[in-house]
């Protein structure tokens, strides 16, 4: 016998792609740090693994601009997500989401993607250090493992300037307080007159971190903060002989997008003027507009539609955020990525522009 007063199920799933989001809270959580709340207007359920961004898509004086921050927030509270932004003196995005960005804006969002996460790497035993605004993918993962009751070890360490620049300094306290499988260390450069400070203080080094924790060449370490923090946490590590294939850092900001773009041309360039035959081109083909072009080995996807006149949208240029994604419908390409696409597109013949050489003709639907 059916129950004909249930309702059936209509609340969508999130997966990768570009969906429109309302702003419904922004929080202070320090001077120069604000946390924005999004929800979809038709139910939908976030899933992502905690770890992993998003790439916002933005309209800054007339200019289309994207810009990928890591979702903050934990999946366990699945009908919203979270990122959490610093305002950076001088930065574009920054400062405008802080300035204009508020409740019941609409803005589109890309993702959610990325390698760095605690879902693929399970371990018994984690170390999350942080340096910073760095603090978000590693607190989305604490969050998880804490609303989950993971039988998970964790050690936590957060290195910030001064005290006030803590982020989610209260909510740290009372993860701490609540389970005994949460240890909480905080590091401050400083603090200033009249601060209170019992923590550590200083930059986080070797016997600071032996003292925090002992067995760190145990634990599965996820790191992310400012690329000095990373590499002298790396250094430390390989000095120790720490195994890193269980070290896991964000990879935000490893080349400028620009930097991979240019020298990829260049060489593109050279490939041509190098006196090459009709048998060394690829052609691509852009099946949606009908246009195609002959293309030297070494250029992507994604120069190959520029040089058409072709406006596929890009964020990062270097396979991370995601936003270049382009359905591959014939052909073959060799793409390089660092996280941007999942395993379920790949498997349906999605492909990131910008970061993919034809190995011979193909075809995209675009």
């Amino acid at each position: 016998m059916t129950n004909t007063f249930l309702n059936p199920v209509t609340t969508q799933t999130w997966s990768n792609g570009r969906h429109l989001v309302r702003c419904v809270k922004a929080i202070q959580e320090t001077w120069d740090v604000r946390t924005f709340c999004f929800m979809a207007d038709q139910p939908m359920l976030f899933f992502f693994k905690p770890g992993q961004f998003v790439t916002l898509e933005l309209e800054i004086d007339g200019q289309l601009v994207m810009r990928s921050y890591t979702i903050s927030s934990s999946p366990s509270l699945p009908y919203s997500f979270s990122i959490t932004i610093k305002r950076v003196p001088g930065g574009q995005v920054s400062n405008w989401l802080h300035d204009n960005l508020k409740e019941g804006d609409v803005i589109p969002v890309h993702g959610p993607v990325g390698n760095f996460n605690a879902i693929d790497f399970p371990a018994d035993k984690v170390l999350f250090l942080s340096g910073g605004v760095g603090i978000t993918p590693v607190m989305s993962m604490a969050r998880w493992f804490f609303d989950t009751n993971a039988n998970v070890d964790m050690v936590f360490v957060h290195s910030a300037r001064t005290p006030k620049d803590i982020i989610y300094h209260r909510e740290l306290r009372h993860m701490a307080s609540r389970i005994a499988n949460f240890k909480l260390h905080l590091v401050c450069e400083r603090y200033d007159i009249g601060e209170a400070w019992s923590g550590y203080r200083g930059y986080l080094n070797q016997p600071m971190l032996e003292l925090i924790a002992p067995d760190f060449l145990e634990r599965e370490i996820f790191c992310c903060g400012p690329t000095p923090y990373m590499n002298a946490v790396k250094r430390l590590l390989e000095a120790n002989g720490f195994d890193m294939r269980h070290y896991h850092e964000e990879a935000f900001g490893a080349t400028p997008p620009e930097v991979g773009e240019e020298v990829r041309e260049h060489a593109a360039e050279a490939a041509r003027d190098g006196g090459l035959t009709d048998a060394d081109l690829r052609e691509v083909t852009f099946s949606g507009t009908g246009k195609s072009i002959r293309v030297a080995p070494g250029e992507t996807v994604h120069t190959a539609a520029a040089r058409l006149g072709l406006h596929i949208p890009k964020a990062c240029g270097m396979g991370i955020c995601g936003t270049c994604r382009v359905l591959k419908t014939a052909g073959e390409v060799e793409m390089e990525h660092n996280g941007g696409i999942t395993d379920e597109d790949l498997a349906e013949g999605y492909i990131l522009s910008c970061c993919s050489v034809p190995k011979g003709d193909v075809v995209i639907d675009y």
